[in-house]
C-alpha cells in the first residue's frame, strides 16, 4: 500500500464519529419536540380550572287545554246511498200484432200519467173475434129457448096422457142442460174475445217516467216483447249501508218497519246538482230481511214521497240514478260531554291535565265522533281540563305548561288586529 493511500484512510476514520453525531442529532430532534409539545399541552391541560357541573332540569311541555261541555247531543249518522224507484216495470204486450199508436209522452224520459194510453195494437182481428162470439152467444141462447119450449110441450103431453111419473129425458131435461152449458161456453168465449181486445190498449198503470223505449209505432210485437220499462214518481228511496255501531246510534232493530205509533228516523238527503247544493227530506221506513253477507252491514230503506213534484228542492227533483249524502237524525244523548275530536287518543283515551301541571291519561266511554267532535259519556266530567294538541313522548306525571284553548284565541285576535 502507498503512502498515499494510508493517510486518506486514517483521514476517513477520523471524520466519521462527527458524521455520525449530526445524523443522531437530526433523527432524534423531532421526537424530542413532539415529546415536548405533548407534555406541554398536558400540564396547561391540568392546570386549567374545571367548569363547574350544573343539573339539568327538562323542561314543561306546552299544551293546549280545553273544558269539556255538557249538552244533550242528537246523534247523527252520516252515510251515502243511490236513489232508486220503487216500482219499476217492463211494458209487455198480452196479445200480438201491429203498433197503430205510441202515446207521445211514451219516449225516454217522457212523463205519464196513470190511466193513459201508452202504446195500441191494432185491434181489427180482436174486434172480428168479438162479433163471431157475440153470434154464437146468440146461437146458443136461441137453442136453450127452443128445448125449453120443449120441455114444457112434453110436460103438458105427458099430463094429458102418461101414468106416473116422467122420465128426464121425456121431459127433455138433459137436453136443456146441454143447451145451457153451451151458452155458458159461448158467453165465456165471447168475454175472452172482449178481454183480448180491450188488452190492444196498454195503459200505465201509475203515474210516472219511462227509462226506455224499444219499439215504436209500425212494428209487430208478440206476446212478451219488451216494449219500454217504466218506474213510478209518487215515491222513490234510497238503500242505505249502516253498521252495527250506526244502528245502535239510530236505536234500530234489524226487523225495523214503520208504523204510526213508531215511525222512523228522519233523513237529510243531499247532492250538488248543476254546481248547487240541494237537500230533500226523507224517512227510514224499513230495514233490509238481513245482513249482507260480503259486507257485513245492514240496509235500510229511505222513501221520498212525490220527488219530481212536492218533494223537489226548489223545483230540483231527486232524479232515480243520482248518488246522495244522507245525514241520519239519531237518538238524543242527555248529559253527555262534548270535546274536540283532537283530544281523543286512540279509541278511547284522552290526555288531562292535573291541578299540579302533570299529564293524566284518562280511559272514556266514546258513542260518537266525527271529523269535529267526540261525545262521550262516561270518564271524565266538566271540571277537568282535556289537553287537544299533540303530545310527544307522553307518559303518567309529564311535566306540562298548560295554555287554554281562550286565550290564545284571544292573543290571536289581538296580533291580527295589531297587524291591520
Amino acid at each position: 500500500m502507498s503512502t498515499h493511500e494510508s493517510s486518506s484512510t486514517a483521514k476517513g476514520k477520523r471524520r466519521n464519529p462527527a458524521l455520525m453525531l449530526w445524523r443522531g442529532i437530526i433523527f432524534v430532534l423531532p421526537g424530542l419536540v413532539i415529546v415536548g409539545g405533548v407534555a406541554g399541552v398536558m400540564i396547561m391541560g391540568a392546570l386549567k380550572p374545571k367548569p363547574e357541573k350544573k343539573a339539568e332540569e327538562l323542561k314543561p311541555a306546552p299544551v293546549l287545554v280545553t273544558s269539556p261541555q255538557r249538552e244533550t247531543v242528537h246523534l247523527v249518522v252520516n252515510t251515502q246511498g243511490e236513489v232508486r224507484p220503487q216500482t219499476e216495470i217492463d211494458v209487455v204486450p198480452q196479445v200480438s200484432g201491429k203498433i197503430v199508436y205510441v202515446a207521445p209522452g211514451f219516449i225516454d224520459g217522457g212523463f205519464f200519467k196513470k190511466g193513459d194510453v201508452l202504446v195500441r195494437i191494432e185491434p181489427a182481428d180482436y174486434e172480428l173475434r168479438v162479433i163471431q162470439a157475440e153470434a154464437q152467444v146468440a146461437q146458443a141462447e136461441q137453442r136453450l129457448a127452443r128445448e125449453q119450449a120443449e120441455s114444457e110441450i112434453a110436460k103438458r103431453d105427458w099430463a094429458e096422457l102418461g101414468e106416473g111419473e116422467a122420465s128426464p129425458l121425456t121431459l127433455r131435461l138433459p137436453q136443456m142442460a146441454e143447451a145451457q152449458a153451451a151458452l155458458d161456453s159461448a158467453n165465456a168465449r165471447l168475454a175472452d174475445a172482449k178481454l183480448q181486445l180491450s188488452r190492444t190498449a196498454i195503459h200505465a198503470p201509475f203515474t210516472g217516467r219511462v227509462r226506455n223505449r224499444n219499439a215504436d209505432f209500425g212494428q209487430y210485437v208478440t206476446v212478451g216483447t219488451r216494449l219500454g220499462r217504466i218506474f213510478a214518481t209518487q215515491v222513490v228511496e234510497v238503500r242505505l249501508p249502516l253498521t252495527d255501531t250506526e244502528l245502535s246510534q239510530l236505536d234500530l232493530p234489524l226487523a225495523f218497519i214503520e208504523s204510526a205509533s213508531a215511525p222512523g228516523p228522519k233523513v237529510d238527503l243531499s247532492a250538488v246538482v248543476a254546481g248547487k247544493q240541494r237537500h230533500w227530506k226523507g224517512r227510514i221506513t224499513r230495514t233490509d230481511s238481513a245482513i249482507d253477507p260480503r259486507t257485513r252491514v245492514l240496509f235500510a230503506f229511505v222513501e221520498v214521497k212525490d220527488p219530481y213534484g212536492k218533494g223537489a228542492d226548489d223545483g230540483m227533483p231527486m232524479a232515480v240514478g243520482l248518488f246522495v249524502d244522507a245525514h241520519v237524525e239519531g237518538r238524543a244523548i242527555p248529559d253527555a260531554l262534548v270535546v274536540p275530536r283532537t283530544a281523543l287518543r286512540g279509541d278511547n283515551t284522552v290526555y288531562l291535565a292535573k291541578d299540579d301541571n302533570t299529564l293524566s291519561m284518562r280511559t272514556v266511554t266514546v258513542v260518537s265522533s266525527n271529523r269535529n267532535e267526540a261525545i262521550l259519556i262516561a270518564g271524565i266530567s266538566p271540571n277537568d281540563r282535556v289537553i287537544t294538541s299533540p303530545v310527544r313522548a307522553a307518559a303518567e306525571g309529564l311535566k306540562i305548561e298548560t295554555v287554554d284553548h281562550t286565550t290564545l284565541a284571544e292573543a290571536n285576535v289581538a296580533k291580527i288586529n295589531t297587524s291591520n
